[in-house]
């Protein structure tokens, strides 16, 4: 299994305010977003920023990246409404 790139939790915390975890996770959260723009495979993601091998844990590394990536997502809309 490749060694993740950052230290994460398996879902971020679900909140409507800005959170410690997100402001710690900004450039996991851009690095996300940027893949998804280029359409790199999620599994090649999940592997390179999570450590995860999708083979060996589909499910895990599927929700991990879903997660990740809606949260992401989530601070491009509203989330980043709080840094102002």
């Amino acid at each position: 299994m490749a060694m993740p790139a950052f230290d994460y939790l398996e879902e971020p915390p679900l909140s409507q305010d800005l959170t410690d975890y997100d402001r710690g996770h900004f450039k996991l959260y851009l690095m996300l977003l940027n893949a998804a723009a280029a359409d790199v495979d999620w599994r090649e993601v999940v592997t390179a920023l999570f450590g995860i091998d999708p083979e060996q844990e589909p499910q895990r590394a599927r929700n991990v990246y879903d997660q990740h990536l809606a949260r992401a997502k989530w601070m491009t809309t509203t989330g980043f409404r709080h840094l102002l």
